[in-house]
């Protein structure tokens, strides 16, 4: 039986971050999968992405983990109902003058912009998700 190897992407650019993006375009997730650890400067997405293997029509569960964040807000995401399903979109970059916003763009309206000074973004793999169709 083949070894099966899991993915893992580190950004520490914009095209790195587009990539990024790409993967996680209509992912499924929980508001409870979302983890801001302010103290640790670490915000944590734990979601359901496609799989990028094209014959492939599984789903992959993967954590995307944005580092070095110094402060992140949100706008309509009910942070209080944390079974609510969210699909995620796309990760939108801004460079300002001493910093990046990182927006991320769910389905609903909502998003969740983060700020930090360095690009530092890693999606990777944790298992595949069989469809048992």
């Amino acid at each position: 039986m083949p070894k099966k190897y899991l993915a893992k992407i580190l950004a520490r650019d914009l095209n790195g971050l587009n990539l990024i993006s790409l993967y996680c375009h209509k992912s499924i997730l929980k508001v409870s999968d979302i983890k801001f650890l302010k103290k640790n400067k670490i915000f944590l997405l734990s979601l359901q992405r496609n799989s990028i293997k094209a014959k492939n029509k599984n789903k992959v569960l993967s954590i995307c983990k944005f580092e070095f964040i110094d402060h992140a807000r949100s706008k309509n995401i009910n942070q209080y109902s944390s079974k609510e399903n969210l699909s995620l979109l796309a990760i939108d970059t801004i460079k300002t003058k001493n910093c990046f916003e990182f927006n991320l763009l769910f389905s609903n309206n909502g998003f969740i912009t983060l700020f930090s000074e360095i690009i530092e973004v890693t999606l990777e793999d944790l298992k595949e998700i069989k469809n048992d169709l």
